[in-house]
């Protein structure tokens, strides 16, 4: 059976044995986030020719299951890998909308130039993600604060040991029920400031989304997490200590005169889909939104003085988080007691009702899937 989106035409074979109707349930009454997976993938193959031509091809949705390499294949070796995150939400009404997805698309072809992968055609970035969501729509959740969790992901899978760009390729997209990313209510984290480590350095790949960043920043979670932290704060120590992100969101600032401010993109900072929603949904609603270098001596002094009235984190996984104590050995920043602010929570709840579809999506931002 082939089915056609977005002009690409993507075979199909489906599972033979996939969850039940029993088992599908039990997973969705408590999901988590990234501990299950439907039933199928969508993936794409990307080789060289003899002639030196590449291109994408062989479409499909598989079932489910393990990636057969080879031992020397690229990725092992020499980290070419990306990845994105984006979630699919099931409307009251049953049907299925995704947010952003050119956003993610486009992001995801940004990483890959910088990682010397071969860019992506949008109809493919968008027909796997539609194909694979028709496939595993039964996935879907319904409840408070759940969707389903899209990871794209981009992988050098050609055999050999020399130090050069891959020409074999594979592109494939996987799909997990996702509850709240940090589980339960949603109440302020503590967040650990990470003084012996950084995320990215310039002209590294701090913009792009690949393993590699993620990798480097495990350690400095792990010492968060010791800690009694939920993230951790990565600083650029070399540019007076600047704020740059979290291990994997970006980072808001709520001022005593109502506006935002959230550190530039400098090139070591991942230029997130949901940190640019915020600035627009924040626009909208009449906030000037700034972006700009703010330091930890700043943060301190802001909180102490009362100029900065809430901070917040915010991603695809996690939506928007608000952040009540940064610390580390010898430094203390706000308050265990703090309670979600008042702007912090007008913004999540506008920007979740966009996804949901109980706000109107004045922007154009949905996509719909099923």
């Amino acid at each position: 059976m082939t089915q056609t989106a977005h002009g690409v035409e993507f075979s199909q074979q489906l599972s033979e044995t996939p969850k039940s109707a029993e088992e599908r349930a039990a997973v969705l009454a408590n999901p988590g986030f990234g501990d299950y997976f439907t039933d199928h993938t969508a993936v794409v193959d990307y080789k060289v020719d003899a002639d030196g031509n590449g291109g994408w091809q062989n479409a499909r949705i598989e079932p489910y299951g393990p990636i057969s390499l080879d031992p020397s294949a690229a990725v092992l070796h020499y980290g070419q890998e990306i990845f994105e995150g984006l979630k699919a939400y099931r409307h009251a009404d049953g049907s299925v909308w995704t947010f952003r997805p050119e956003a993610n698309a486009a992001r995801l072809n940004k990483s890959a130039r910088r990682l010397a992968l071969p860019e992506l055609p949008e109809e493919y970035f968008l027909g796997a993600i539609r194909e694979l969501v028709q496939a595993d729509k039964e996935w879907v959740p319904s409840g408070d604060g759940e969707a389903l969790y899209l990871r794209p992901f981009m992988i050098a899978t050609e055999a050999f040991l020399g130090v050069r760009a891959a020409r074999e390729v594979s592109f494939r997209v996987i799909a997990s029920p996702a509850g709240n990313y940090f589980g339960g209510e949603l109440k302020p984290v503590s967040i650990w400031i990470s003084r012996e480590y950084a995320r990215a350095g310039r002209g590294g790949t701090g913009a792009a989304k690949c393993g590699g960043n993620y990798a480097a920043s495990l350690i400095a979670q792990q010492e968060a997490e010791a800690n009694g932290c939920k993230q951790v704060l990565f600083l650029d120590h070399f540019n007076d200590d600047a704020v740059e992100e979290l291990g994997g969101m970006n980072v808001f600032f709520v001022m005593k005169d109502g506006s935002l401010v959230t550190p530039a993109l400098s090139g070591t900072i991942l230029e997130g889909v949901t940190r640019m929603s915020v600035i627009q949904v924040a626009k909208d609603m009449g906030r000037e939104v700034t972006e700009r270098k703010i330091t930890l001596d700043e943060w301190r002094d802001g909180v102490a003085s009362g100029e900065i009235t809430e901070v917040f984190a915010c991603g695809t996984a996690a939506v928007i988080t608000p952040i009540g104590v940064l610390k580390d050995a010898t430094e203390f920043i706000g308050s265990e007691d703090a309670k979600a602010g008042d702007t912090t929570m007008a913004i999540r709840q506008q920007l979740l009702g966009i996804q949901t579809g109980t706000v109107e999506d004045t922007h154009g931002w949905l996509t719909r899937l099923v």
